[in-house]
């Protein structure tokens, strides 16, 4: 090319460089997710008397704007929409507040332009919570559940952190078909296996005998497994037009346990009984509660560990837990209950869950 060309040509190259530069920029801007906030309350929404403050904090005191307000690096990695749902401890979750969370993330994860949900929530019963949302979500969308171990007021708190991770984590591709995920330190866990494991560090989420999904590093978000239980779009629950959950109750087995327990919760209206080890009392109390159609699973205590598919428990119609622990088998049981009394089906569920 003579050089009067070439110096012609390269100006040109540059200026459409550059342009392309501008578009690309604008459309990335563009492209960032939208994604549904649903907030509900617990630590990461708590204040202290002052910021020494960790423990016997106030729950429901920072409401969402002022959470979004004080995390302004959000808007730079996603649209947020904010849908309040309560703001209470975690103890205060009930089944009216479960159901309107899961119908409501239904309602957004259907809405093409929402790439996924974001849930803040006290962690005393995030496992618990985060698992409903594993079953009766009905979209491969991604669902993370986040809260805080230290209040909102605290020095050091964790609380910002992990809600910007959830945001990203929501924000992913990759995280599609994951089912619900609980982001705290870090760490993507599955809502399935997922426990809480220490009363106020911050690590204390785990996976105990699996380990979690992945985790949230400075440059990417990062997966290195599935989870392989069904779940979420692949769920056979539908909770869209309830209102209620049968009940279904715990006991814990120890030496020299009592039966009354169980009785009075018969007494009660209990429509399943999860146990966590047993006693020599339960026996009988088990069988007159199965004769009145309550159904029986056992879990375990232990924290770790499958409880194994016997012959013998099946012929006395008991449901054996799987490796879930006591409040995910009540939460599963519950939404059992809402298909069949049947314990054959019911242990059906529990394999597959």
């Amino acid at each position: 090319m003579p050089h009067s060309l070439r110096s012609q040509w390269v100006p040109w190259t540059v200026h459409l460089w550059v342009i392309c530069s501008i578009l690309g920029g604008w459309q990335f801007a563009e492209a960032k997710p939208r994604i549904a906030l649903f907030t509900t309350g617990g630590t990461i929404q708590s204040k202290g008397d002052d910021r020494l403050t960790l423990f016997e904090y106030r729950a429901g005191r920072v409401p969402p704007d002022e959470l979004l307000a004080d995390l302004p690096e959000l808007k730079d990695i996603a649209d947020i929409e904010v849908h309040e749902i309560s703001n209470v401890g975690s103890n205060q979750m009930d089944t009216q507040k479960l159901l309107a969370l899961a119908k409501g993330i239904n309602g957004e994860l259907a809405r093409e332009e929402i790439s996924g949900a974001v849930v803040t929530h006290g962690t005393g019963t995030l496992e618990e919570t985060a698992y409903f949302l594993h079953l009766t979500v009905k979209s491969s969308k991604p669902v993370v559940v986040v809260g805080a171990m230290r209040p909102f007021t605290a020095i050091s708190r964790d609380g910002p952190f992990n809600l910007y991770n959830a945001v990203r984590t929501a924000g992913t591709p990759q995280a599609n078909g994951m089912g619900v995920m609980v982001v705290l330190n870090d760490t993507i866990h599955s809502a399935r296996f997922v426990t809480k494991g220490h009363t106020y560090h911050v690590e204390t989420f785990v996976s105990r005998e699996l380990g979690p999904l992945g985790y949230v590093d400075s440059d990417q978000v990062v997966f290195y497994r599935k989870p392989l239980t069904r779940h979420t779009s692949q769920s056979e629950f539908d909770i869209s037009d309830s209102d209620s959950l049968p009940q279904v109750d715990i006991v814990y087995g120890y030496q020299e346990a009592s039966a009354a327990p169980i009785d009075a919760l018969v007494e009660d209206g209990s429509k399943g009984i999860i146990y966590a080890d047993g006693s020599p009392a339960y026996a009988n109390a088990f069988l007159a509660a199965q004769a009145k159609g309550i159904v029986i699973v056992q879990s375990d205590r232990k924290g770790a560990g499958r409880v194994v598919l016997s012959d013998r428990s099946a012929a006395k119609g008991i449901v054996t837990a799987d490796n879930l622990n006591a409040q995910k088998a009540r939460v599963l049981l519950r939404l059992a209950l809402t298909k069949t009394t049947d314990p054959r089906i019911i242990q059906r569920i529990f394999n597959e869950y």
